[in-house]
């Protein structure tokens, strides 16, 4: 399974893009190299240093430092468990000759937008602080939808162009190729 934004073959093993009669179609996903299993993995040697040098100081008369260190490996899988939910996140972009669906799911459940392609604009907004990354949004008629929010600038700034391509400005509708 690849994961990232999907803009074609040039981009690498990150994205995909159907390109059939009619439509384009987008599928964007975070990069997650941690599985189920890796986490567990994971969080198991953790678990089990810690608790060794914890049983260590507490052989030592230091038995307070136990529950310190169950809140600790606690604290460390809720961790990796936000971050495996958060790579389950996935958007869709598909483009037709009349309209641009952008649909958005996730643990919670997904929702979708349409905006008729004539009438859309893609803009990349610039940071409002340096070190804050770029937003990459869909608007038309006062409606705006933001995507690829987990993507990294690069992929973020080569999608909005892909799409502004696509899409063009607002009262034109360029060929889908």
């Amino acid at each position: 399974m690849s994961h990232g934004v999907v803009l074609g073959p040039q981009s690498g093993p990150s994205a995909t893009v159907a390109q059939e009669a009619g439509y384009r179609r987008f599928e964007l996903m975070p990069r997650c190299s941690l599985t189920a299993r890796t986490a567990r993995i994971f969080i198991a040697t953790v678990a089990m240093g810690t608790f060794a040098v914890a049983a260590v100081f507490s052989l030592l008369g230091f038995w307070p430092i136990l529950p310190f260190a169950g809140l600790e490996i606690a604290l460390l899988t809720w961790a990796v468990r936000a971050s495996l939910r958060k790579g389950q996140e996935r958007e869709t972009i598909l483009i037709t000759a009349d309209s641009i669906t952008v649909q958005c799911y996730s643990v919670r459940g997904g929702h979708s937008s349409v905006f008729p392609r004539h009438w859309a604009r893609v803009r990349l907004h610039a940071p409002l602080a340096a070190l804050h990354p770029s937003r990459l949004v869909i608007e038309s008629r006062g409606r705006a939808c933001e995507m690829g929010g987990f993507l990294t600038e690069s992929e973020r700034r080569s999608l909005a162009v892909r799409l502004q391509q696509l899409v063009g400005n607002v009262n034109e509708s360029p060929a889908l190729r």
